[in-house]
């Protein structure tokens, strides 16, 4: 699955399990780390596992296996590594502290229609 196409999905399965502030930053430009970074937040850390879970089980019934995940233990956290596609998913606190979306304000901001599903 080419970076845009994976990094829009995850996009649309968060946002169809009620993820906050959703956000896709392409940042191929300014990192060799990723892509793509896809920034969520959850409202309780109860949504934050699940929301994580859900990507995690969705690409995989694609096709799509997690290369690395870190943070379902602390639940303020959960980060899902796809190569090219890193996905952040954060209870309120934790987003604001680490302020990703400052930190990677150069990135572009892509703009996802959620009612085109894949």
């Amino acid at each position: 699955m080419e970076s845009l196409q994976l990094a829009t999905r995850i996009a649309q399965i968060l946002d169809k399990k009620k993820a906050h502030s959703l956000k896709v930053l392409k940042v191929e430009d300014l990192t060799a780390l990723t892509d793509y970074f896809v920034i969520a937040t959850g409202s309780s850390t109860t949504q934050v596992r699940s929301l994580a879970e859900e990507v995690e089980f969705q690409m995989e019934q694609e096709g799509v296996k997690t290369l690395r995940s870190e943070g379902f233990e602390s639940k303020s956290w959960v980060l899902l590594d796809y190569g090219s596609v890193i996905v952040h998913v954060f209870y309120p606190e934790a987003r604001e502290f680490y302020d990703l979306d400052h930190l990677w304000a150069d990135g572009e901001e892509v703009q996802i229609d959620f009612e085109d599903e894949i």
